[in-house]
């Protein structure tokens, strides 16, 4: 064997061993291949070293990790005609690459166009105020459909989660002038029926202290006590059992004017006498 014959074999060989070397791939433990061979479905391999025909087979990695997709409505009307835009997130797992790979073009682009009208769809069966306060049970609704959709496509959706909810400028000044309002008229309500209560607790302190004399006269003592406490101004204390003035008969003021009637005490020129 000559120099020449020599070099084409080498030649060759290298030539065999870089075409064989183009077959392996390795896949991660998350990758699975479809291989196609000459066109038609070949198989799913890996994880971990595959070999494919050379030049003949082809592969396309698909990734079975759970991904995520955000995507936004635009101007979705609510059972009472409210338009809202919903800024959402979902989330979906390829659990069979063949029918990821055959039955759809883009399982992705497909997925998420098919989430975006589905929104749509769930959000005109619920009423406006559903929408802002059971976003979990629109969620839901949302993914039981898309999941029913997207099963062909070998698509398991796992959640969706409803992010925000982006309503006009408009309504949005509406929403706060009723919320205002609202609590405004549970203020008047709570006040009224404070003023119920009170009034209903001062009936009924108004009948024991009628009944107990003492009771009342300790109570206006502690009112004194506490604007005492207050020190905003000075309190005056006046008897109310004060003396008349002018009086000269000492029983009066002692309160003996009818007994010394009875014993003749009394002159009959006094006054007591005289009334008498």
């Amino acid at each position: 064997m000559n120099a020449v014959d020599l070099g084409i074999l080498i030649f060759v060989l290298l030539v065999v061993i870089i075409i064989f070397l183009s077959g392996l791939h390795i896949m991660k433990e998350w990758e699975r291949a479809i291989v196609l061979t000459l066109g038609r479905f070949g198989g799913i391999r890996g994880p971990g070293i595959i070999f494919v025909y050379p030049l003949i087979s082809k592969i396309q990695k698909i990734s079975t990790r759970i991904q995520a997709i955000a995507f936004k409505t635009e101007a979705s009307f609510t059972k009472d005609n409210v338009p809202v835009n919903l800024d959402a997130v979902m989330y979906f797992q390829i659990i069979d690459p063949k029918k990821a790979v055959l039955n759809i073009e883009n399982y992705s682009v497909g997925t998420n166009l098919s989430a975006q009208t589905t929104i749509r769809e769930v959000v005109g069966k619920y009423n406006f105020d559903e929408v802002l306060s059971e976003r979990e049970k629109l969620g839901e609704s949302a993914r039981e459909i898309i999941d029913e959709k997207t099963e062909h496509w070998g698509v398991k959706v796992s959640s969706v989660e409803i992010r925000d909810v982006l309503v006009p400028q408009s309504l949005q000044e509406a929403m706060s002038r009723q919320a205002s309002a609202e609590r405004e008229r549970r203020s008047r309500v709570t006040l009224a029926l404070a003023e119920v209560e009170a009034a209903q607790k001062m009936v009924e302190a108004a009948a024991q202290y009628t009944s107990d004399p003492i009771a009342f006269q300790l109570r206006w003592m502690n009112i004194l006590y506490e604007i005492g406490l207050e020190g905003k101004g000075t309190l005056i204390m006046i008897p109310m059992n004060v003396m008349p003035a002018g009086v000269t008969n000492p029983f009066q003021i002692l309160g003996l004017g009818s007994a010394a009637n009875k014993t003749g005490m009394l002159s009959p020129s006094s006054p007591d006498s005289g009334q008498k």
